[in-house]
């Protein structure tokens, strides 16, 4: 006899599955491994259970987190009873109404739409980020650290430091073109408690090359601000064949030093070899 009654059960003429549980699961074989876990299915319907649990990650994890009660109602089962009242064990091991199993199922079925909903949810807020990434990258027309470029049509990387350095007033800039180089630089500074924030514009360096941003103390202190790399193609060369090489190059960085103990800003090679000498 089905725990459930009717045609919620595993029986063969239910609507939960027909025979040994073939084809597709059954919207009720995820919700019986409750009944499972406290045994009030019958042979067959264990039997049948069992073949659905080889395949379903959801019941055996569900299984696992049920199987706990097992052991506690054997422990209250061994209480003695009061007089003229039924044992605990007893009343725990009853099986449930059909009223109440419906009950319990219908909770089951609607958190599972919940999750179901939010899943929903989830998916499309991602599909929204995927679509909209791109709209954001096509929004910045110029000073991209990286791109590409095809037909009449191009697509560059959003550039935060861009961003910072065109909001950047004019009196906290500072720039110098060397006329041996060729190499201009514009140098965006801003005042913190920890030191000297900066944004770095450079144009016309050609590579491959290896730089670093160099902040020069009025007492012969250095310090790097920051480091970086230069392609073959190099940045801010209008006569480029590639928008990336024509683009400036903007670049992040910061040191200790507060604004009133700097002297000059050097853009140096690795190798030793002054680009640009910025003097503030």
């Amino acid at each position: 006899m089905s725990v459930y009654g009717g045609s919620q059960g595993f029986g063969t003429g239910g609507a939960g599955m027909s025979g040994p549980m073939m084809g597709s699961p059954g919207p009720n074989e995820h919700e019986t491994v409750g009944a499972y876990a406290l045994g009030l299915l019958d042979d067959a319907e264990a039997t049948a259970f069992e073949a659905h649990l080889a395949t379903c990650e959801w019941c055996a994890q569900q299984l696992d987190e049920l199987a706990g009660m097992e052991p506690m109602l054997a422990a209250l089962a061994d209480l003695p009873a009061a007089s003229g009242t039924p044992a605990i064990g007893e009343s725990l091991s009853a099986k449930p109404s059909p009223r109440l199993v419906n009950n319990l199922v219908d909770e089951v079925s609607e958190r599972r739409a919940q999750k179901r909903r939010k899943s929903f949810y989830m998916v499309a807020a991602a599909a929204a980020l995927i679509i909209g990434g791109p709209i954001v990258a096509m929004a910045t027309s110029g000073g991209s650290s990286g791109g590409t470029s095809g037909g009449g049509n191009q697509t560059l990387a959003a550039n935060p430091a861009k961003d910072l350095f065109d909001n950047t007033v004019a009196k906290d800039k500072v720039s110098a073109t060397d006329a041996t180089t060729k190499v201009s630089a514009t140098v965006a500074l801003q005042k913190k408690l920890w030191g000297i924030s900066s944004i770095l514009e450079l144009k016309g360096v050609k590579g491959p090359l290896k730089c670093t941003l160099i902040f020069v103390g009025k007492n012969g202190e250095r310090e790097t601000a920051a480091s970086w790399s230069v392609p073959a193609p190099g940045y801010g060369l209008p006569d480029a064949t590639t928008e990336q090489a024509k683009s400036p190059l903007y670049i992040n960085g910061g040191v200790s030093m507060d604004t009133s103990e700097l002297d000059h800003i050097e853009v140096m090679t690795f190798d030793g070899k002054k680009l640009v000498n910025v003097d503030v």
